[in-house]
C-alpha cells in the first residue's frame, strides 16, 4: 500500500510535531530556580552546574553591614550553606561555631566554615527597608547581581535547584550579569 505525497507530508508533519512537543517537555538544564512565594510560578533563574558555588548576600537591617552567605550546588539537587561571613556581632548573627565547625576572624570579619546544612530549598526576602541583597556566583565569585534588577524590594521566594525543560528555559527570565 502506498501513501500518498499528501498522506506523507502529513504523517512528517505531526512527526515533527510530536518531537518539537516532546523536546520542550524533556528537563535539560539545572538551574537555581526563583518561585514566587510558595507557589510553582518561575520569577527567574540561573543556570548553574552541580558543584558549583554561589552565594547570597545580604545587608544586616540593624548593623547595616554585609552578611555573606556560601553554598555550593549538590547532585541531589540540594544546596549546602559552607560557609557565613559577617561583620558584627549582634542580632541574628551567631557568637562561634558549632561542633565540626570552624570559626576564625580574617581581614575585619568573622567566618563560619565547614558548615554541613543542607537545604532543599530555602526562603528568601528582597530586602525593602534595606535592600541591597545580592546573588554572586562564579568559580571566583565573578559574576554579581542586586536582586532589585529582578525582584521588587519586600518580595520574598522559594529558591531551588530544578532541571528545567526547554519550555521553562524560553519563556522563563534568565539571570545574568
Amino acid at each position: 500500500m502506498k501513501f500518498s505525497k499528501k498522506k506523507r507530508m502529513i504523517a512528517i508533519l505531526v512527526l515533527l510535531l510530536l518531537i518539537t512537543l516532546l523536546a520542550l517537555c524533556v528537563p535539560f538544564r539545572t538551574a537555581l530556580v526563583f518561585y514566587e512565594e510558595n507557589t510553582k510560578q518561575i520569577d527567574a533563574f540561573l543556570p548553574i552546574e552541580e558543584g558549583a558555588p554561589f552565594q547570597l548576600i545580604f545587608k544586616h537591617s540593624i548593623h547595616l553591614t554585609d552578611v555573606v552567605e556560601k553554598y555550593v550546588v549538590l547532585d541531589n539537587q540540594n544546596m549546602k550553606q559552607n560557609e557565613i561571613v559577617y561583620e558584627e556581632f549582634g542580632i541574628g548573627m551567631p557568637s562561634n561555631a558549632q561542633e565540626g565547625e570552624e570559626f576564625t576572624y580574617e581581614d575585619g570579619k568573622y567566618h563560619i566554615k565547614r558548615l554541613d546544612n543542607i537545604f532543599p530549598n530555602i526562603k528568601l526576602r528582597n530586602g525593602k527597608t534595606v535592600s541591597e541583597n545580592r546573588l554572586v556566583w562564579g568559580e571566583n565569585a565573578e559574576h554579581q547581581i542586586y536582586l532589585n534588577k529582578y525582584f521588587k524590594p519586600g518580595s520574598w521566594f522559594t529558591l531551588k535547584i530544578e532541571n528545567l525543560t526547554l519550555w521553562e528555559y524560553l519563556k522563563g527570565v534568565r539571570i545574568v550579569e
